[in-house]
């Protein structure tokens, strides 16, 4: 359709033209005395056209050979640019590919170019980006080569370069140094160092995925387990971890700050500190009762922080404990026993009667029992007990339990019977 148009227009135009030159008498006449000359208006307008297209190209042809020496020189730059953006491109690539040296090489090459046409007063806009990047590669290639000093050297001259303060798009690349500035270090397990160039980034830098990760490694390799078990509540809540591997770091960070604990006021502290969820744990639950029981906290403190977990285990509508955490919780509660209040005992006295088949049940009942010095019921709960026990520990417990109450009635003979039954279950545990 639009070429259509065009000579619809192009034929209108040629037949206009026809119309005017060809009818057109007109006649310019030139005076120069003695002279007189008469032209055809047609022939002035052809020869004024011409005239003003040849005066036209005779100026542009100037231009141009005016231009050339501008022409070369700038080409001559657009050679170098290219030259230094593929030698960057090459060192990138080099790297990738782990031919390490061949990549410092290259981007050095490049710093090099930059610098050049920075001395040329021919810096590109971009131009300190580009050398940032260069002696980042040029560090990075280092560190895979062990080259420590010129690391360093190079890792300066990044941060020299970029301002401390200036357009985000700048300071991204300053924090980029920081960040690999900080793995590196963690590569030569040099935690301390670390944890100070982390500390140099901004906040809302610190707090990014990539930063907490680093500083989580870097606490833990410090042994900092406070500053770690935040960090990996942190990275929890960002989701860096899968739900299951964020549980299982911060339940381990925290049996670790537990474990630490020297005293029962620390313990109580750090108890204090930790998440509901993070106490509601079973493992984090029966560890730090375990350990309050071992440094001499009080039995009820002992109780009260094992109730969440026990309300779990006999509960059926909850999920059940596995064995192996069931037997811990029993055998923190035995420990736990001294001074044992009437709520407590109804508790176990409860949980046993709506679960008379579980043996552990049994035997922590008949434990209570013994507490508040209940012999005979202590006595028919242990017979059970040890007779359905499937821990070893706890069956090797009840018959020593026995032992000493036939010891107390004075039956020699059962009292001897269940110190061997004892030794026996030891020794096959």
């Amino acid at each position: 359709m639009r070429a259509a148009l065009w000579f619809l227009a192009l034929f209108g135009a040629a037949v206009a033209l026809a119309l005017f030159a060809g009818n057109n008498q007109g006649t310019v006449t030139v005076f120069w005395p003695p002279y007189r000359v008469d032209l055809s208006l047609n022939l002035v307008v052809v020869l004024l056209l011409g005239g003003f297209t040849l005066l036209y190209a005779a100026l542009r042809g100037l231009s141009a050979l005016l231009q050339l020496p501008l022409q070369a020189r700038r080409w001559r730059l657009q050679q170098k640019e290219r030259a230094m953006h593929g030698a960057l491109l090459d060192a990138l690539s080099q790297m990738l590919a782990g031919r390490f040296l061949r990549a410092r090489k290259a981007a050095e090459s490049a710093i090099e170019q930059e610098k050049a046409l920075e001395d040329a007063r021919h810096g590109l806009p971009h131009g300190r980006q580009l050398r940032t990047l260069a002696h980042l590669v040029a560090a990075e290639s280092s560190h895979a080569l062990q080259d420590r000093g010129t690391r360093e050297s190079h890792l300066q001259l990044a941060l020299d370069s970029i301002p401390e303060r200036g357009p985000a798009s700048i300071l991204e690349l300053r924090e980029g140094a920081q960040l690999r500035a900080a793995r590196w270090s963690l590569d030569e397990r040099d935690a301390s160092t670390a944890l100070e160039r982390l500390s140099a980034l901004p906040a809302g830098t610190a707090r990014r995925t990539l930063a907490l990760r680093a500083r989580l490694k870097a606490t833990r390799l410090s042994h900092m387990t406070e500053q770690a078990l935040e960090t990996a509540r942190l990275l929890g809540k960002h989701r860096a971890f899968s739900p299951a591997a964020a549980e299982s770091i911060v339940r381990g960070l925290a049996v670790e700050l537990i474990n630490g604990a020297h005293d029962p006021s620390q313990l109580q502290r750090i108890w204090l500190g930790l998440e509901s969820a993070e106490r509601g744990m079973p493992e984090i639950a029966v560890q730090a009762a375990q350990r309050l029981s071992r440094l001499g906290g009080e039995a009820a403190q002992v109780r009260a922080w094992l109730l969440p977990v026990w309300e779990r285990m006999v509960d059926p509508a909850q999920s059940a404990l596995p064995d192996q955490q069931a037997l811990k919780v029993v055998q923190a509660l035995e420990a736990s026993l001294e001074g044992l209040d009437a709520l407590w005992l109804a508790r176990i006295e409860a949980a046993q009667q709506a679960n008379p088949r579980d043996a552990r049940l049994q035997y922590l009942s008949a434990v209570a029992c013994m507490q508040r010095e209940l012999w005979g019921k202590a006595q028919h709960l242990f017979t059970q007990a040890a007779q359905q026990l499937r821990d070893a520990p706890l069956r090797a417990s009840a018959w020593r339990h026995l032992a000493e109450l036939a010891g107390q009635r004075g039956d020699g003979a059962a009292a001897a019977h269940a110190w061997q039954q004892a030794a026996l279950q030891r020794t096959a545990d």
